[in-house]
C-alpha cells in the first residue's frame, strides 16, 4: 500500500480554515461588554422613544454606530423587514417618511441622524459621561 503525502498547499488551507473557525467560535462565544451608553439608551426606551429605521439606511447604520453595543437597548422599528426596499404597513400607518426618524412619548418627531445631546433634551434622560 502506498502512503500519499500531503500537499504543503493543503495542510496550509486546513490551518488557514482551523484559525477562520477557531477565530469565529471566540467571537460568537465571548461574553458581551456592557457598553457605557447602555443607561442612556435604556432611558431612551423608558421614556418612550422609538427609532424607525431601514436596514439599507446609511444614516440609520451610523446611529445605530453611535450606541454600540447599547442599541440593543433602544425599541428599534425595521421599516423594510425581510431585506425588502419597501415600507412596512407599521411604518405607512405611522407616518414615517424617511430614516431614521425618532418618534417620542408626546408624538413628536425628529429626523437624521441625532445627536446624544437632542435625544437627551426630547426625553430628559441624563447624557453619559462620554458623550458630554
Amino acid at each position: 500500500m502506498k502512503k500519499q503525502k500531503i500537499s504543503s498547499s493543503t495542510l496550509l488551507f486546513v490551518l488557514a480554515f482551523a484559525v477562520v473557525v477557531g477565530l469565529v467560535a471566540y467571537v460568537a462565544t465571548r461574553p458581551s461588554v456592557p457598553s457605557s451608553y447602555n443607561a442612556f439608551a435604556q432611558c431612551l426606551t423608558e421614556n418612550g422613544a422609538k427609532m424607525y429605521g431601514a436596514w439599507w439606511c446609511p444614516h440609520c447604520s451610523n446611529q445605530k454606530k453611535l450606541f454600540g453595543t447599547a442599541f440593543k437597548e433602544i425599541e428599534y422599528i425595521e421599516c423594510s423587514p425581510g431585506g425588502s426596499r419597501t415600507m412596512s404597513q407599521q411604518c405607512a400607518a405611522e407616518g414615517i417618511e424617511g430614516f431614521p426618524t425618532w418618534v417620542f412619548a408626546d408624538d413628536s418627531r425628529l429626523s437624521g441622524e441625532r445627536s446624544f445631546e437632542d435625544l437627551a433634551y426630547k426625553t430628559g434622560c441624563e447624557l453619559p459621561a462620554e458623550a458630554s
